[in-house]
């Protein structure tokens, strides 16, 4: 999968995606990640800002340098192939979720525009095929973190980046939370890991384990569950 991502801030992301499993990911060249910075595509004496048009607060990301970043990735014509997604990290976007990321971590390439202060001009999405995703009902600085979220939500399910069966137990994968999780030792400072998990049985361990998933979807994201 190519990723691309394009942010007034490109040193923000050096440290976190040359760590963990983003970065064996890229080691092992499952995931190609390349970071752009937006001033590249400034003409010399420009801003890649300005004030919004009707006046008001804050500044907007201008039409032309991000054109530019996309044209050189996608052609002057801007079309983005079907195994292609251009996506803005966003607040006014739909929110962003695991049935996205999975659907996100099918395509061939992923190109991430960073919005910063007010957002960037609306025509954008007149010119090329594009969508907005937010991470929630909450206003961040820029889309850097957002995007860093995307990236590392996508890459982690792509074929051979962790183990399949760890990726098809998670949170959400099956439209509940997981279950809790223990490790040694089994007792500390008188909290002691509950007896089924050392019992042997694994039919009533994983009997247990769908229990206290659905009992904790239901307590904490009652919205999952029909």
């Amino acid at each position: 999968m190519q990723i691309d991502i394009v942010t007034l801030f490109p040193s923000l992301f050096e440290t976190y995606l040359a760590a963990s499993i983003l970065g064996r990911a890229r080691e092992k060249g499952l995931a190609t990640i390349t970071v752009h910075d937006l001033r590249a595509f400034v003409p010399p004496g420009e801003r890649a800002d300005d004030a919004p048009y009707g006046g008001g607060p804050g500044m907007v990301l201008r039409l032309g340098p991000l054109v530019a970043a996309l044209e050189s990735a996608f052609g002057p014509d801007l079309r983005v192939p079907d195994d292609a997604r251009v996506v803005v990290a966003s607040p006014a976007g739909r929110r962003f979720d695991d049935r996205i990321a999975r659907d996100l971590a099918r395509l061939a390439r992923l190109f991430i525009i960073c919005g910063h202060y007010e957002g960037i001009d609306d025509r954008l999405f007149d010119l090329v095929r594009a969508e907005e995703l937010s991470l929630g009902d909450f206003v961040l600085t820029g889309g850097e973190i957002p995007a860093m979220a995307f990236v590392d939500a996508c890459v982690r399910l792509l074929p051979g980046v962790i183990d399949a069966d760890s990726a098809a137990l998670d949170s959400f994968a099956h439209g509940s939370l997981d279950w809790p999780h223990y490790t040694r030792p089994a007792s500390f400072r008188g909290v002691s890991v509950p007896g089924v998990l050392l019992s042997g049985d694994h039919a009533r361990i994983e009997r247990w384990r769908r229990e206290r998933a659905d009992a904790r979807t239901r307590e904490r994201r009652p919205d999952l569950k029909p």
